[in-house]
């Protein structure tokens, strides 16, 4: 129920779940900012739960829009926003969708389409978390890009200290072959790990065939028919031992929970999405360090070619790797890594 008495920020990111997450450092920054404001977060109704375990939204405005694209208007009901902040992208359809809703201010990037938003230069090549505390520091919020800690869920794990597979993406150019996720699951569970499939939805075929190669059992994959239900998820994500996984949502929930990881990255250079550069998470990246940050299409038809190159060998061996780094797990509202017991 919305307090009336309250003045109410309005965040635009209707966008997935690893969006949101590398938005929780520029949503604390929010919330420390301005701590008798309503807060709420317009996004797919899907990221509900995600939105309330970040403990930084009092609540979600649902948005509908295809793939990517700015939603066509807001259900937003009642006086405008004190605040509407942009963090959704940069350009005119964002914009222009937030100031229709006559905010008394607009914090957004600038753009030479919308002269009347006078917000800090964007920049092309700047990590995800980075660009939103840069917006919010420019305009006075100061925010820390590794502030980025989910509070430990309650809900048990359905599968405590398991090695997490995810063989899927939102796009092929995305994917590890499954053969070669297969590789790596079979070959965890032959030297005695458990090992779980995780799936989301339209993603059980793909799962099931992981699971089928790997050796393991119809029980053993999560998800597929819908995605996994947002607090079994993050339970099982906090709990694991392991999470192995493209460049997608789950790789950045294993960061806020501080559990070791393993991130294939293929079109898109890990220095704009990756994890916190710490021992137990690791990054596979066969790109030029140095060159483009966006060497490929992050939604092409087809396996990047970076990806590809990256070989079920050196997935193990980065997995065994992350599983031998002291665990450090963040404390929410801090930027301080704390050691594991």
């Amino acid at each position: 129920m919305t307090d009336a008495t309250r003045p109410r920020v309005l965040v635009l990111r209707a966008l997935g779940l690893g969006d949101l997450l590398t938005a929780v450092p520029a949503l604390r920054g929010l919330r420390r900012a301005l701590p008798g404001h309503e807060l709420v977060f317009a996004a797919p109704a899907r990221l509900a739960g995600a939105c309330a375990a970040t403990g930084t939204v009092d609540r979600l405005l649902p948005t509908t829009a295809p793939g990517r694209e700015v939603p066509a208007s807001l259900p937003w009901r009642g006086p405008p926003p004190r605040l509407a902040v942009d963090l959704h992208g940069n350009g005119p359809p964002s914009h222009l969708l937030l100031r229709n809703l006559r905010p008394e201010r607009l914090l957004a990037y600038a753009h030479p389409a919308t002269p009347a938003v006078a917000g800090p230069a964007w920049h092309e090549d700047e990590h995800e978390r980075t660009r939103w505390c840069r917006l919010l520091t420019w305009y006075g919020l100061p925010a820390d890009p590794l502030d980025l800690a989910l509070p430990r869920p309650r809900t048990p794990s359905p599968a405590p200290g398991a090695v997490v597979v995810h063989p899927g993406a939102d796009a092929p150019a995305r994917c590890w072959p499954a053969e070669r996720f297969a590789a790596v699951a079979g070959r965890l569970r032959r030297t005695g790990h458990r090992v779980v499939i995780t799936a989301g939805t339209g993603e059980a075929e793909l799962a099931r065939q992981v699971a089928h190669r790997a050796g393991l059992s119809a029980g053993d994959v999560l998800g597929g028919t819908a995605d996994v239900p947002f607090a079994r998820l993050a339970a099982l994500i906090a709990h694991a031992r392991c999470v192995i996984v493209g460049d997608t949502g789950l790789a950045h929930l294993a960061s806020a929970f501080g559990t070791p990881s393993v991130v294939l990255f293929g079109p898109v250079s890990p220095r704009l999405w990756g994890p916190p550069d710490v021992p137990c998470h690791r990054v596979l990246w066969h790109g030029d360090h140095h060159g483009a940050a966006r060497p490929g299409d992050a939604h092409g038809p087809r396996p990047d070619r970076r990806l590809l190159d990256i070989t079920v060998d050196e997935v193990l061996h980065a997995a065994r790797e992350a599983m031998r780094a002291p665990r450090k797990e963040r404390v929410p509202g801090s930027a301080t890594p704390a050691s594991a017991s």
